[in-house]
């Protein structure tokens, strides 16, 4: 067992927000002047229960690093986002909205599927349980390199995979595009952009794997910079390609920026691999080697895969209605999503402490950490929630009411899209729950099933209620369906797996009780920001007196009602607000 240092996490010389420096091992002496084996790299995350969990300040360090690496996950993902906007207005603005654009969006599709199954919720959830075992293991003292040998045995073969599976896709591209637009008049420009586009699978198959390997190894500023490098390399092709290639460039963008998602992780993860330390130290006296498996890619894959297939079933039911109701639905769906995305960075950070923890056999440790995020989440994604909900009107105003886009457009966006909102509690339970599910590295097929569940609960009752409320009812079938999946997935982990060393089951009940106060919180928050966003005729000034109600509120609330971790999480947005201000955490 290690002992953690009081002192909070240092960044390193690359500047990674890492709890792991790569510093020589040293002692940790007892006060009576015996070794008692090498002293932990600052960082480490404690173990509770044992000697070294009890350590002066440990917890404070492991919660200050957590909330390091999610502030900056954040921001960073925050600025891919910010990209993401550019990269569209500049598509827009060189190509328009003509048969040409619509021909790269049609070949984008591909792409955009592989993102989340190849790095967002796919591939990721798979691999970091395999390398936190690996770690677990080399922090033991194995001989030989067990991270090394897990890159030897695995990365060769996806490689291969995902060579064969980009070429498979330039191959059927005409099929490809004839079942995704059998409508579009000029197909050869679409095929020659899937087929351009495809070369991005191979590299963003290797992007997720290095994304896996640094967030195990607890490396985030390289894997949250992947989407700020992809959206650059689209927008410096469209402008140095686009004169001469058309719309063409956009296609060689996503290449290109594939390829800068494995550049820019390069450096940190070579950096891991070459070094022998141990990046994080715990109890791995019950670490095993298991290697990673077919059956458990593809259960996460297909898990990835039917989540996604909630926005085809969504488009297919809005396809009935008049012109415009996907459009309303999918602008709906992009800015209500914002407070759910942000939600989910505390699991992308936490997601290889629980996997660190199972690897050690602490079960305990992941539990606590995973009940702990459940409830932080919630209380971003609730304050987000209210926001959207109180000054929908205004976000879409100041978002898209502009050209073609008129009033009547901005209204009916936002009715949706505050119907939509009443989903996002449930759709940041199924992200952050799902990673339980694989973080011992084992596969289940169970999140598959319940995902199932609610997609079939969406197609029904969005088929019933399609008619009588039109888009607004797909956007509440969307909210029901994904709270079916989210409540089977909670209560599924009451008694999962329970009798395995390397287990994880959660304790619904206290849970459910924690969860229920930032909901209350939410709801009055909510009302306190509508009243205040409804005072002012100016969308800019009602959207800021609105988020400022929900957020003060929704913070006072919480505090009142004693909301598990609220002062906390206060103290440490405070604390890394004022270390970066003060440029302690560059």
């Amino acid at each position: 067992m290690t002992v953690v240092p009081s002192q909070s996490p240092a960044p390193d010389t690359d500047g990674d927000t890492d709890g792991s420096a790569a510093v020589p091992a040293a002692r940790a002496v007892t006060p009576a002047g015996h070794d008692t084996g090498p002293a932990p790299a600052p960082g480490s995350v404690p173990v509770p229960g044992s000697a070294s969990g009890s350590a002066p300040g440990s917890g404070s360090a492991s919660r200050k690093f957590l909330a390091r690496a999610a502030l900056v996950t954040a921001s960073l993902s925050i600025a891919g986002s910010l990209l993401g906007l550019v990269r569209d207005q500049s598509l827009a603005r060189l190509f328009g909205a003509g048969s040409d654009t619509d021909a790269f969006l049609v070949a984008w599709t591909v792409p955009e599927i592989a993102a989340t199954l190849l790095i967002e919720d796919g591939l990721a959830i798979a691999l970091i349980p395999a390398f936190s075992m690996a770690l677990a293991r080399r922090a033991r003292g194995e001989p030989g390199d067990p991270v090394r040998a897990l890159v030897a045995a695995t990365l060769p073969r996806l490689c291969l995979a995902f060579a064969a599976t980009a070429a498979l896709v330039a191959a059927v591209a005409p099929f490809l595009v004839q079942i995704l637009a059998p409508g579009l008049p000029e197909p050869g420009l679409a095929v020659d952009c899937t087929r351009l586009t495809a070369i991005s699978l191979l590299a963003f198959g290797i992007a997720g794997y290095c994304s896996a390997a640094l967030r195990a190894h607890r490396r985030f500023v390289a894997p949250g910079a992947i989407y700020v490098a992809y959206n650059t390399g689209i927008i410096a092709a469209m402008f140095l390609l686009g004169r001469t290639w058309g719309v063409r460039a956009a296609a060689v963008g996503v290449a290109v920026g594939g390829c800068l998602m494995v550049l820019v992780q390069l450096p940190s993860l070579w950096r891991q691999l070459a070094s022998r330390t141990p990046a994080v130290e715990g109890a791995a006296g019950d670490a095993q080697e298991r290697p990673v498996r077919l059956a458990l890619i593809a259960a996460v894959l297909l898990f990835a895969l039917c989540r996604q297939s909630q926005v085809l079933v969504e488009r297919f039911l809005a396809s009935s209605l008049p012109s415009g109701a996907i459009s309303h639905l999918n602008y709906a769906q992009k800015v209500a999503q914002i407070p759910m995305t942000l939600s989910l960075m505390v699991c992308t950070v936490t997601f290889p402490v629980v996997a660190r923890a199972l690897a050690d056999g602490d079960t305990e440790r992941a539990r606590d950490r995973v009940e702990r995020d459940l409830v932080l989440s919630s209380c971003v994604v609730m304050t987000g929630m209210g926001a959207v909900i109180a000054c929908a009107p205004q976000m879409i105003e100041l978002l898209f009411q502009r050209g073609a886009f008129t009033v009547s457009d901005t209204e009916a966006t936002s009715d949706v899209m505050r119907v939509y909102a009443l989903g996002l509690l449930g759709q940041m339970l199924v992200g952050t729950l799902v990673r339980s599910y694989f973080s011992a590295g084992r596969p289940s097929w169970y999140p598959l099933a319940v995902m199932g569940a609610g997609i079939a609960a969406t197609s029904v009752i969005g088929a019933v209620a399609v008619r009588p409320w039109g888009v607004a009812g797909i956007a509440a079938a969307n909210a029901f369906g994904i709270t079916v999946t989210a409540v089977l997935m909670l209560t599924g982990l009451r008694a999962s797996r329970r009798g395995s060393p390397h287990s994880l089951s959660l304790r619904v009940r206290p849970v459910l009780a924690e969860l229920s106060r930032p909901v209350l919180a939410a709801v009055v928050a909510t009302a306190a920001g509508a009243f205040a966003a409804s005072r002012f005729a100016s969308p800019v000034a009602g959207l800021a007196a609105g988020c400022l109600s929900v957020t003060g509120v929704f913070v006072a609330l919480s505090l009142a009602l004693g909301v598990q971790g609220s002062a906390s999480a206060v103290r440490s947005v405070r604390t890394v607000t004022r270390r970066l201000t003060h440029g302690h955490f560059r």
